[in-house]
């Protein structure tokens, strides 16, 4: 059973403050205590994102984002009665508490269900032109560009692997060679790695239709031009526990307009706004879907996930977003490869 002194929070803690615990406690989990100990409630990950995408700050107060009616074991039940409970509602922990209602620790199912290796599949896009990055990319497909003193492609296999997914399919087409004799099967790196080699364009989505066995579970799907420190276990957590059919990771994109906007009605001014700041999301090219979606991609057509979104939007099919807070960038130009090279030191 985890000790949970460093995994407490109160009532007036900061969103902010339960990040640093979640984060840093790698248990995926908060505890929300009053000055007794009695728990009051917990915050996981996928709580912090849903009020972040609500509008809330890191600076906000916690109260709106607890969850307040978790699933609980006194310390009096049996590892298999746990089990049990937790296999039923499919969650990672169970925190422990005593007679008196008072939180004293914290079951980690996964440590006794879960193998250290997930055979999730994780598809890779790595057959783009790199067009943006000439004359960096004429001799060499983007995903191979050196950032820090490795490839992207190899910084992101790596960040899967960490967390346990080795199963890795890599869609090439440009310069396909240079990334299947640099990988190869991917042993020397830990992992297993396949490829499907795109004969024609075929987008982000449409790639998938040439997969030569279909995904039986939730899969990850990737850009090859993206350097990040997400943790796709909480991705993969999120996916489930909203029962969703396709997760798009979405970054928030501000954009500040260099003007005063004047707001009309016929000819009155009804107001104006000095250079007012917008906030948008917008999608960070990486995905969980589960294997139902392949059926609404056709096969050997052009196909990017923004349309297959809006196809499973327009079917009322659960597609829903997983906000990252985490590094992200997107090295599509070449001021972004530049300052991929700058910060990759201090982020990775």
């Amino acid at each position: 059973m985890k000790n949970i002194d460093s995994l407490k929070l109160n009532i007036n803690s900061t969103i902010k403050e339960a990040l640093a615990i979640i984060d840093q406690g790698a248990l995926q989990i908060a505890l929300v205590v009053d000055e007794h100990g009695t728990l009051l409630g917990t915050i996981t990950d996928g709580d912090i994102r849903r009020g972040l995408l609500k509008g809330l700050e890191l600076d906000s107060s916690i109260e709106t984002i607890i969850y307040k009616t978790p699933t609980i074991a006194t310390i009096s039940d049996t590892k298999e009665e746990i089990l049990k409970v937790a296999l039923l509602k499919k969650l990672h922990q169970i925190p422990i508490v005593n007679a008196e209602g008072k939180v004293v620790g914290l079951k980690e199912i996964e440590e006794l269900i879960k193998p250290k290796t997930k055979t999730n599949k994780v598809v890779l896009m790595v057959g783009g032109l790199g067009t943006r990055l000439r004359p960096l990319t004429e001799n060499v497909p983007k995903p191979m560009l050196k950032v820090g003193d490795k490839p992207i492609l190899e910084t992101i296999v790596e960040k899967f692997a960490e967390y346990g997914y080795i199963n890795i399919i890599m869609c090439v087409n440009y310069k396909s060679h240079i990334i299947q004799d640099y990988f190869g099967d991917g042993k020397k790196f830990g992992v297993n790695i396949e490829y499907v080699l795109e004969e024609q364009r075929m987008g982000t989505a449409g790639a998938l239709s040439l997969l030569k066995e279909k995904p039986t579970e939730p899969f990850f799907v990737m850009n090859g031009d993206l350097l990040t420190n997400v943790n796709f276990e909480h991705l993969h957590d999120y996916h489930l526990s909203n029962n969703a059919l396709a997760t798009m990771c979405v970054r928030e994109y501000d954009f500040q307009v260099p003007y005063g906007v004047v707001n009309i009605e016929e000819s009155k001014i009804l107001s104006i706004a000095e250079k007012p700041v917008h906030k948008f999301f917008v999608s960070a090219g990486i995905y969980m879907l589960s294997s139902e979606v392949l059926e609404y991609i056709p096969k050997n057509e052009f196909f990017d996930m923004p349309t297959l979104f809006e196809t499973l939007i327009s079917k009322n099919k659960n597609a829903i977003s997983f906000p990252l807070r985490e590094y992200w960038l997107d090295i599509g130009r070449i001021e972004e490869y530049k300052k991929a090279n700058e910060e990759y030191n201090e982020v990775f």
